[in-house]
Parts: structure tokens; sequence; C-alpha cells
């Protein structure tokens, strides 16, 4: 009898504990493929014990599946590293309302959907990288002015399919008409100095090369560069500068990681308290000095190297945007020729 009552209890036990593991876990759809992300979910487990799983495509993928699924989708939060996709997630009816005031406090408004269905985590300014040696800084300005003859074959930049081109042409599109940006698509696209090829390191590694003067990049991969264990990334980022356009108009062009929790799940609370973490001013900080991406929460402090890029003004069109346009961008793109 007491064999039997000890057997039970430790059935009991055992079933409790499983159920108290499997409630503490969450599944993340995420487009990001970043090491230090890994680094975060650890750490994340250590100090909450709450487990992630995580499911790694692009966002078009993660959307498509989340639609199949449908209610019996194992996703509990949806991260992208473009806004356009949590636009896109949020139209589809994807996305649920956060309503932890330790997240919706903790970035501000123009970072967030304006009813809480996703917010940022990290942001990302896409500059003008240029050598000081062929390039007089007078000579830079904004995103428009890259489409003047001037620039003919002196600019490098990736692929039109590329998302971060996508959503800068959204916003120009918002900016000055599909008319104007069309134009200045099929500018750039005449001042390469070679066809859209590689990453946004190897445009930069182009210009530190002298295969052209100017290339269009997003900050952080300069960050890479820089900290990179190869002397030759060091080298091509320190052969290079950075320069933030429109600074006397709307302000240069920034993009998001950002996540949202999917609508439907069982497990909203702890979600929340995922996205909490992610945006503490702890983990905030920890970003900058490891991904070279710059934080969403105020409170938290920028690395040396960014330091070191210097203030700017960021543009403060609205980040639906991105999602808004980005279709007619794919077009205008295809107009121009710029592949």
């Amino acid at each position: 009898m007491i064999k039997s009552l000890v057997l039970t209890v430790g059935l009991v036990l055992g079933f409790t504990s499983q159920a108290f593991s499997e409630a503490k876990e969450v599944t993340l759809y995420t487009q990001r493929h970043y090491a230090f992300d890994e680094i975060i979910v650890a750490k994340l487990q250590e100090e909450t014990g709450i487990k992630v799983n995580v499911v790694k495509a692009s966002a078009d993928e993660l959307i498509t599946r989340l639609q199949e699924e449908g209610e019996n989708t194992p996703a509990d939060l949806f991260m992208t590293a473009d806004g356009a996709g949590l636009d896109r997630a949020h139209k589809a009816g994807l996305l649920q309302p956060i309503t932890s005031e330790a997240v919706t406090s903790a970035v501000p408004a123009t970072l967030k959907d304006p009813e809480n269905h996703w917010v940022a985590v990290t942001q990302r300014a896409r500059v003008i990288v240029y050598s000081p040696d062929r390039v007089d800084p007078a000579e830079l300005s904004t995103y428009e002015d890259l489409a003047d003859p001037k620039w003919r074959g002196r600019i490098v930049v990736r692929s039109s399919s590329n998302a971060y081109n996508i959503s800068l042409l959204a916003t120009l599109i918002s900016e000055i008409g599909v008319e104007k940006a069309t134009e200045w698509a099929a500018g750039v696209r005449k001042n390469m100095a070679r066809p859209p090829q590689g990453s946004d390191r190897d445009q930069i590694r182009a210009v530190a090369a002298g295969l052209a003067d100017v290339a269009l990049a997003n900050t952080y991969y300069l960050g890479l560069l820089e900290t990179s264990e190869e002397a030759k990334d060091r080298e091509a980022a320190a052969a290079v500068k950075i320069f933030f356009p429109n600074q006397e108009g709307r302000g240069a062009h920034v993009n998001i990681s950002g996540i949202g929790v999917v609508k439907g799940t069982a497990k909203a609370e702890l979600a929340e308290e995922v996205i909490e973490f992610l945006l503490s001013e702890k983990v905030q900080a920890m970003y900058p000095e490891n991904t070279f991406e710059f934080p969403v929460n105020p409170a938290a402090s920028l690395s040396d190297v960014q330091k070191r890029w210097g203030k700017f003004k960021a543009d403060d069109v609205p980040l639906s945007t991105m999602g808004e346009f980005n279709a007619e961008a794919v077009r205008t793109f295809n107009r121009a020729g710029w592949e």
C-alpha cells in the first residue's frame, strides 16, 4: 500500500513538473538570423525560466505558415528584421494587441503600432558609407541626390529584392510620390559601379577596395566589420566613413527589428513577459555592444562604436508606411530596371 502510494505521488509530481515545464515554454517564429539572439534566448531561460522554441524562416514564409496553421499554430510570438513584415502580419490579422504596460511604456510611440499589435526591439539606420579619400563630405546630402549624374559609376548597393532597400523605397514613395521615386531608382541604377550583388558588408568592402566611392548600407554592418576577427574586415571598416542623409529634412531612414504576440495564443501573458525581457534596459544595452543595432528603450546606452558615428536625426515616417507601400516599391524597382 505504501509502495503504491509512493508510486502514485511520484507520477503526480512527474506530471506536474512536466506540465509546469511546458507551461513555461513559448514558440517564437523569427526572421532574425543573428547568433547573438541565441545568447539572449539562453539568458532569458536562465533568468526567467522561460524556454523559447525558435523557428527561423523569411518573414513571408512565416506569415504564410501562420495563415495555414490558423488556430492550430504552435507560435506564440512573431519577430521580423523589417518593419514591413510586422505590418503585413498585423493587417493579415495574425497579431493581437500587447497589454503589458512595461512593454508599451518602454518604446516611443513612433516605434510601435498605434494599437500595440507590435513593438520595435532594435533600430538600424540605412546610411551612405563613403571613401573619405575620394569623396568630400560636402558632396553628400540626401538619398535623392544619389540619382544625380555626378555619381555615375560610383555607387554600389545590393539587390532590389532586399527588404532593407524595399522599405527605404517605400518611405521615399510616401514622401515624394511614385513618379519621382521611379526616377530616383532609375537614376541610382544608372550610377552603379556594378550590378547589384552581395550583402551590405560586401558593399562596404567594395568601397574600401576602391571599386566604388559610396554605398548604401545599414549602420550595424559597419560595426560588425569593425569588430570582426578578420583583419581584412577591420581594415575595410577603417577605410570608410558614415554619412547620415537628409539631416536638413526628414532625417535618415530607420528600420527596425520588431515583435508581436500571435493572435489566439494561450500563452499571451508569458509571451509578453518575453517581450518585457527584450525591452529591459539591461538587455537593450546588450544589442549595441554585440549586434551594433540601436536600442529602442531610451534608457539604454550606446556602444563606443555607435558613439563614434555621431548623433543623427532619424526620419519620423510611420513604420506602417513600409508595409503600406511595400508592393508599390517592388513594382517601382522593376520599372527602374534595378535587379
